[in-house]
């Protein structure tokens, strides 16, 4: 029996790329860097780690995936964190995107956005959680491709709170994946 080839996430290998997904392109890769966080409820800051994967199967959309560890001060491993996974599609027009994503702490989220000129803004437009969910009500990410980095940020609605900042990173692509060296 033959097998599909796996995803990939370096644009010299593999299947070639949907040309559908011109407005996310510069995401393909893996990611690793570290950023800061806030903790809506308390306002104490934390320290973390995180791995982000966009890869790609031939198909019009993008396969993510999320892992991120708190850190302690001097930047050594406290314990394991959040993860998400999900997809990232071309929207109904040139530059629009959505976004699904599922995360260890029991929501489902879709988001749409915009792409454009190496970045890329998300809202959420529905979020819906397990009974025993962390409750958000929203949520806002920012995202930016600046040479061989990627950037972000984040805004948080936990339930009942407004959108208030919640994370900051900054991640350096693993490997040349891009062949935009």
């Amino acid at each position: 029996m033959t097998t599909p080839a796996p995803d990939t996430t370096d644009l010299r290998t593999g299947a070639g790329v949907s040309d559908a997904l011109l407005a996310l392109l510069p995401l393909v890769g893996v990611w690793r860097g570290d950023g800061v966080g806030v903790v809506a409820a308390t306002g104490a800051q934390f320290r973390f780690g995180q791995q982000l994967s966009f890869g790609h199967d031939g198909r019009p959309f993008l396969a993510y995936e999320s892992r991120a560890w708190l850190l302690d001060d001097a930047g050594e491993l406290r314990r394991l964190a959040w993860r998400e996974s999900g997809f990232w599609r071309p929207g109904p027009d040139a530059d629009g995107i959505e976004v699904v994503l599922a995360s260890n702490t029991g929501q489902s989220l879709t988001y749409t956005g915009r792409a454009g000129d190496g970045q890329w803004e998300l809202v959420t437009e529905h979020v819906h959680g397990t009974p025993t969910a962390v409750g958000v009500d929203a949520e806002h990410r920012l995202y930016a491709v600046r040479g061989d980095e990627l950037l972000y940020a984040t805004d948080l609605a936990p339930a009942g709170q407004d959108l208030a900042p919640h994370l900051n990173g900054r991640l350096s692509r693993l490997g040349q994946t891009s062949g935009s060296g």
